[in-house]
């Protein structure tokens, strides 16, 4: 491996698909050396049970040039696999894809030519998607469609491993659970030109998927927390006190009908005959508890901030006259 930083950086997490990867790496090999750029190909074995350990050493003895190997002691999903591919990676450019085949090598040179167009993020659009109707493309289409309308942007496939990256969009990010399909969201907030483009997506013929309906519910959780962390992230008392204040309000709502049906109401009825005391009561506990929560997680932030030292703002430049530069603290002449 050479020790000069290459321009790309390929990143191919799999699980258990030691069918899959020798000819997935046969197919890289061809398109990037025709590029004529310098590259690396970064493998991460998932912890795989299947022989697929022994197909990646086979690669490596074959190219060791261009070939880093990753081994996870054990299986910690796709995530976090293609979090341990990004902290390896040197390009300037990342480019994360499926190690089954069914992302198309042959798309790389065209994600790079869009990403010289001056854009930041190319997503890839799996628009002839070649998967299960009722299992992967059903669900696939309604988490689109919830991810880009919550979060406001307009992508076709967030769920499309294959994607081009400037290496500054990923400083600094940490991916958990089922982030890594949100990454455009979290460089769009960054202030990153994010495009999409088709990519073709073929049929898996060795081997079988890894994902089922359940992985539609884990991404609809983790969509609520990236929404969480969009808005509130710097303000959560915001969002909880909000919600404390209106349950103090019902509170005092069904207090105030609570002595209304015993002292107004004709016939009166005696407080044990409703549940409106419990209501009360209940509705009190949790605004209060709500408020509490909002003031540990502002407590929880502002540890976070300032024992990193990091800023609540995102400083894209500076710019000032000849006139403005100086030494801190001194006044200018006048």
């Amino acid at each position: 491996m050479s020790s000069v930083e290459p321009e790309l950086s390929v990143l191919i997490p799999v699980y258990n698909e030691a069918g899959n990867v020798v000819p997935l790496y046969e197919e890289l090999d061809r398109v990037l050396r025709s590029l004529g750029i310098s590259y690396e190909l970064i493998f991460v074995d998932d912890g795989s049970i299947d022989g697929t350990t022994g197909r990646l050493a086979e690669i490596l003895e074959r190219d060791p040039e261009h070939v880093r190997l990753a081994f996870l002691r054990r299986n910690c999903g796709q995530t976090a696999a293609l979090s341990a591919a990004l902290d390896l990676a040197r390009g300037s450019i990342l480019l994360p894809m499926d190690g089954d085949l069914q992302n198309d090598p042959a798309d790389i040179p065209r994600l790079l030519e869009r990403l010289n167009e001056g854009y930041d993020v190319v997503s890839g659009w799996r628009r002839h998607r070649q998967d299960t109707w009722l299992t992967r493309k059903v669900p696939s289409w309604l988490a689109n469609r919830l991810v880009a309308r919550l979060s406001g942007v307009s992508l076709h496939d967030f769920g499309c491993t294959m994607k081009a990256y400037r290496r500054r969009v990923l400083e600094g990010v940490r991916l958990y659970g089922e982030m890594h399909r949100f990454i455009p969201i979290f460089a769009t907030w960054q202030g990153a030109r994010v495009t999409e483009m088709e990519v073709h997506h073929r049929p898996r013929t060795v081997g079988r998927t890894k994902y089922g309906l359940g992985r539609t519910f884990n991404v609809v959780l983790d969509l609520l927390l990236i929404r969480f962390y969009q808005r509130y992230a710097q303000r959560p008392i915001h969002l909880f006190g909000r919600i404390g204040l209106w349950s103090i309000l019902l509170s005092l709502v069904t207090f105030g009908l609570m002595l209304y049906f015993k002292y107004m109401y004709k016939p009166p009825k005696d407080f044990v005959t409703t549940p409106l005391p419990t209501l009360t009561v209940m509705f009190f506990l949790a605004g209060v508890v709500s408020i509490m929560i909002g003031i540990l997680a502002e407590m929880v932030m502002r540890t976070y901030y300032e024992s990193q030292a990091k800023t609540t703002y995102l400083l894209g430049e500076v710019r000032q006259g000849p006139s403005s530069q100086g030494t801190k603290g001194e006044p200018r002449a006048t």
